[in-house]
C-alpha cells in the first residue's frame, strides 16, 4: 500500500542525508516500511528502509538530535574533506 504525506516529513537517512518523506510504501508484516524521501542535498529521490530513516531533532518536542544522525553528518563531512576526484566518493 502506498500512502502519500501531506505534510511531508522532514527525516534523515543514513547514508544519504537529510531530506522530506512525501510517501510511504508498506508491503505488508513481512517487510519494513520504505519511505519514499526528496533529499535536500542532491534532489535525487530514494526509497529508504525504515532502519536507515530518523527523524531529527524537534526543539518544540523536546527531542535532541539522534546520535546516528550526528555520527552520519560527521562521515559524510569527513568523506567530503578526502573526495579528489569529482563525481565520485
Amino acid at each position: 500500500m502506498f500512502t502519500q504525506l501531506n505534510p511531508t516529513i522532514p527525516l534523515h537517512v543514513l547514508g544519504k542525508g537529510d531530506g522530506y518523506a512525501i510517501g510511504m510504501i508498506d508491503y505488508g508484516q513481512e517487510h519494513n516500511l520504505i519511505w519514499v524521501t526528496a533529499l535536500d542535498g542532491s534532489g535525487e529521490i530514494w526509497c529508504a528502509p525504515n532502519f536507515k530513516v530518523r527523524l531529527g531533532k524537534n526543539w518544540t518536542m523536546g527531542r535532541g538530535e539522534n546520535s546516528l544522525i550526528t555520527d552520519d553528518k560527521r562521515a559524510a563531512a569527513d568523506g567530503a574533506d578526502n573526495v579528489t576526484d569529482i563525481g565520485r566518493g
